[in-house]
């Protein structure tokens, strides 16, 4: 789909009937075992993770979720998770270095809930403990940016060793909308915000915070899911057979460096 505005990039990404977690687990992986709750508080319906197998080997899967009904959308928070989502994802990916599996994660939030009872339970403790343990990880880690990706909230399941974006995804410190609000104090500017911000998977290839594009059919991955699954596949089989000749120290090392150079800059 070339040839889009990035406010056109971030519609696409933010449309209803676009593929969600659920979709992709069903359509990659095998024998998936879903696993629930943080083992501190409660279950968070907004990130789903598990156990599955990815062409015969062991993974974990983690991701956040949206919803598609009304009715799911609320039971899920509309895809913001709180720390008991953090938390659990933590969990899952301390289970699989123990086990030594892959981790793959997908994203696609508006950002972390910002509520008062999430800051309460330790909001912001939990996405920073998540950034320095996925940091720390020895096991290979992929994350893909399948719709939106904002905030901390996107970036606590994105410390990875690749990090791929669906061609329409789009990955950001906020949502369009937020940046207009605080920079101009207009929200309704939001499609001028969308191209100074650098959201759009292009972009982010450029700027070196993505590592690939995973092309979408044209008119966005709803529309031809099935082509959108081989294509990521494809990706996903590439990406994971390079990672797997690396010994763990080395990916960890590889993957500090990469996220310590992002945002550097040459002084005067």
């Amino acid at each position: 789909m070339t040839g889009l505005t990035a406010a056109e990039r971030v519609a696409a990404a933010r449309h209803p009937q676009r593929p969600n977690i659920a979709d992709y687990t069903g359509a990659l992986f095998t024998d998936f075992f879903e696993q629930k709750g943080d083992r501190l508080c409660r279950e968070d319906p907004a990130i789903l993770g598990g156990v599955a197998l990815y062409h015969g080997r062991p993974v974990t899967v983690i991701g956040t979720r949206k919803g598609r009904t009304a009715e799911e959308s609320i039971r899920c928070n509309f895809g913001m998770p709180g720390p008991e989502g953090y938390r659990k994802a933590l969990r899952l990916m301390k289970q699989a270095e123990k086990f030594r599996r892959p981790v793959f994660t997908f994203i696609d939030t508006s950002g972390a809930y910002p509520g008062l009872e999430a800051e309460a339970r330790g909001q912001g403790e939990a996405i920073a403990r998540n950034l320095m343990e996925m940091s720390r990880l020895t096991v290979p880690v992929i994350a893909v940016v399948t719709g939106e990706g904002n905030s901390g909230g996107a970036l606590a399941l994105a410390v990875a060793d690749r990090v791929l974006m669906l061609e329409n995804a789009v990955y950001a410190i906020l949502s369009p909308e937020g940046f207009a609000s605080i920079l101009w104090r207009d929200a309704g500017r939001h499609e001028e915000a969308c191209e100074l911000m650098r959201l759009t998977a292009p972009d982010l290839l450029a700027l070196g915070v993505a590592d690939d594009i995973v092309p979408e059919p044209e008119g966005g991955a709803h529309l031809a899911p099935e082509r959108t699954f081989r294509e990521l596949d494809r990706c996903l089989s590439r990406h994971l057979a390079a990672l797997l000749k690396e010994s763990g120290g080395s990916l960890a090392e590889k993957r500090r460096q990469k996220f310590r150079k992002m945002g550097a800059g040459e002084e005067a």
